[in-house]
């Protein structure tokens, strides 16, 4: 059986291989896709897609509130403003 010094060894020979292989097999992938592109005039909107986003589009909403001493308007949703928290929301709707 190896002893521990020898299999520390082993795994260091064992990972500048791994790193070697893996410049090697990475620049051959590259040159791949280089001609790839090439042959088929591909682009990176091509490959990636351009403008696709998972995320759904918000809506703006327009303001329900507005503090007449500063202008500051509010939507009614989220958190409300300290201008009208704990206060009748009637007198400052927008008409």
């Amino acid at each position: 059986m190896p002893t521990y010094k020898e299999l520390l060894e082993q795994r260091a020979l064992l990972e500048q291989q791994i790193k070697q292989a893996h410049t090697l097999e990475n620049a051959d992938a590259i040159e791949k896709v280089k001609a790839l592109v090439a042959d088929f005039g591909l682009t990176a909107d091509d490959i990636f897609g351009a403008g696709k986003t998972r995320t759904k589009a918000v809506a703006k909403v327009a303001p329900k509130f507005r503090n007449p001493l500063t202008g500051d308007t509010w939507t009614g949703r989220g958190k409300p403003p300290k201008w009208i928290q704990n206060l009748d929301r009637d007198q400052f709707l927008i008409a």
